[in-house]
């Protein structure tokens, strides 16, 4: 296997270039990314803001203070909450799948 950054031939085992440090293929999260659901394990009220924050890939805490401050300021906060938690499916029987590091092939 070689690294498509540099060229530097490398282990079946090596997560990153020694050289360049570029991510190889093994490091690749399995999947894509995470649709958007409630979060039922790092929810407040409803999971709506954890959800969003999972989805965005962004702090939990940073998607709450902006939602409050949009649901204080105008109003809409309440309302789209609402409309987000009735219309988001939930995660609840679901698992994120974790990244699976594939164990060397020997012939």
């Amino acid at each position: 296997m070689y690294c498509t950054k540099c060229g530097l031939e490398l282990r079946q085992v090596d997560h990153f270039c020694s050289r360049c440090g570029h991510r190889t293929a093994l490091e690749a999260p399995i999947g894509g990314p995470q649709p958007l659901m409630l979060d039922k394990s790092n929810k407040k009220i409803a999971g709506v803001c954890a959800g969003f924050a999972r989805y965005c890939e962004v702090d939990v805490t940073l998607v709450r203070v902006l939602w409050l401050a949009l649901a204080f300021s105008t109003g809409v906060g309440f309302i789209a909450y609402l409309v987000a938690w009735i219309a988001m499916p939930s995660d609840a029987g679901v698992r994120a799948r974790p990244v699976i590091a594939r164990e060397p092939q020997t012939s």
